[in-house]
């Protein structure tokens, strides 16, 4: 298994890790900083640079398929080649990881103000996007003039875990359709933005909402009978 260091501290941008293995999926780390794409959001880029000087760019991060609890990091087509048991410093590219976190808390604060199930997500550098499992129409202008004072507001953003219990006994927690929250490790993270939104997620997010800076609508959608798409963008 892979020890998920982002789950604890978002903000962490490097860590020193052993690989473990390398197939066709990519280099499995012991410990990693690099987010795996799940949950909507994308995985992250950056670099192996190893012990003795050769560095490995990193375009994206994966689910192992293969196996469970694994980080699969992919490494570019030129990238040179590792080994098991080579010692390496992991660092993530930073501006992709910060749009990650700003789109991604942005999308609770957009849940907080759309009460409507979510049935789609996703979460990149360069947008995000929620898709609300409702047939009435939603306005733009209140929308965007909500996200604007929410993210003013500066409300702290925190996670902590509870246990599948208390999941269990408090299921409209789960706001999303099409994402479940892991079931059978016993315990369940859930995201806290104070005073606006508490749902499970496994995501990276910013420390307070002033941190996601001008976020704005810029296209809703309706993809069909029972569901309109947001869009979301940085307005700075």
């Amino acid at each position: 298994m892979t020890e998920e260091l982002f789950r604890e501290d978002a903000c962490l941008s490097s860590c020193e890790a052993t690989v473990l293995a390398v197939d066709e999926e990519g280099i499995v780390l012991d410990r990693t900083v690099f987010y795996p794409l799940g949950g909507g959001q994308a995985g992250d880029a950056g670099e192996l640079l190893a012990a003795d000087g050769r560095l490995v760019a990193i375009v994206d991060a994966r689910k192992h398929k293969g196996r469970p609890g694994a980080i699969a990091h992919v490494p570019a087509p030129d990238a040179p080649l590792l080994q098991p048991g080579d010692r390496v410093r992991a660092t993530i590219a930073l501006p992709r990881r910060a749009a990650h976190m700003r789109f991604h808390t942005a999308t609770h604060l957009l849940c907080a103000l759309v009460p409507h199930p979510v049935d789609g997500c996703s979460i990149t550098a360069g947008y995000a996007r929620l898709d609300f499992h409702t047939a009435e129409p939603l306005d733009k202008e209140a929308i965007n003039a909500g996200l604007a004072r929410l993210v003013a507001e500066a409300h702290p953003v925190r996670h902590r875990w509870i246990s599948e219990a208390e999941l269990e006994a408090n299921p409209g927690l789960v706001r999303s359709m099409s994402v479940q929250p892991p079931r059978g490790l016993g315990r369940v993270r859930v995201i806290e933005i104070e005073g606006v939104d508490l749902q499970p997620c496994g995501g990276t997010h910013v420390a307070n909402s002033a941190d996601i800076g001008a976020v704005v609508v810029t296209k809703i959608e309706k993809k069909s009978a029972m569901t309109r798409r947001v869009v979301l963008g940085f307005a700075d």
